[in-house]
């Protein structure tokens, strides 16, 4: 019963929430989406910025090679230094925007319209799960929360798997264009929608109750998402690109 009571994204595990301590300044969600805006909002002016190094002919992988690691480093770090998150979170902003900036700019430069359709899509599937949600047209209930649980998690670990085999010359069919590859790919992003249905129930249940500075906890927690969404709708549309 204490899986359910988690989402599919670390972020916003119970961890994150328990033992919340009596603070006079709780937990908002204005302050969590103003948080969102502003990093965002930082990620894309890097995101331009590294597309301005590419275009100039500079070398742009270690940007996309040293975000991806110090991301998942700080990651790390938050889960063991919660209070430290009003530090490490921009930092994590900071590292993603190299992160996307890079493997946007390779994008970008093969095919000039397809990341500005991919954060077109990002924001429309965004809202569209936000309005899914305030109006309860879907339900997050604990048989929902477990079923995204679980298929996230096997995402996951495919991804690792994946990751892995590629240092041995192994070629996993996820990094491919073929039509299975496209499924995986299609089926990422329906569940990465649907986990932002478990991160919006998770906000809610804990607005007003837990202390102020765990606003940069959710925040991060969006982020995590949102990206990963980002990413996978982009990773699709490169691949409908070649292949068509």
């Amino acid at each position: 019963m204490k899986l359910l009571n988690k989402t599919s994204n670390p972020a916003f595990t119970n961890y994150f929430f328990e033992n919340d301590n009596f603070s006079s300044r709780k937990m908002s969600v204005s302050g969590i989406m103003l948080k969102s805006l502003i990093s965002i909002m930082v990620v894309a002016a890097i995101t331009v910025g590294i597309w301005k190094l590419y275009s100039n002919g500079i070398n742009v992988r270690w940007f996309t090679l040293g975000g991806m690691i110090s991301a998942i480093i700080i990651s790390i770090v938050i889960s063991v230094r919660q209070h430290w998150a009003h530090i490490l979170v921009p930092m994590y902003v900071l590292a993603k925007g190299c992160f996307l900036g890079g493997i946007t700019a390779y994008a970008h430069a093969k095919f000039p319209e397809l990341p500005y359709q991919a954060i077109g899509v990002t924001i429309i599937t965004f809202f569209v799960m936000l309005v899914l949600y305030q109006t309860r047209i879907i339900v997050v209930t604990k048989k929902f929360k477990s079923v995204v649980i679980t298929a996230v998690a096997s995402i996951f670990v495919v991804y690792i798997v994946s990751w892995i085999l590629s240092f041995f010359g192994i070629k996993s069919f996820v990094w491919g264009t073929s039509w299975f590859a496209i499924i995986f790919n299609i089926v990422a992003i329906i569940f990465a929608s649907l986990s932002l249905l478990l991160d919006f129930d998770f906000i809610e249940r804990h607005k007003n109750k837990s202390p102020k500075y765990k606003e940069w906890i959710a925040t991060w927690g969006l982020l995590v998402t949102i990206i990963w969404l980002y990413v996978e709708i982009l990773r699709l549309m490169r691949k409908f690109a070649i292949r068509f």
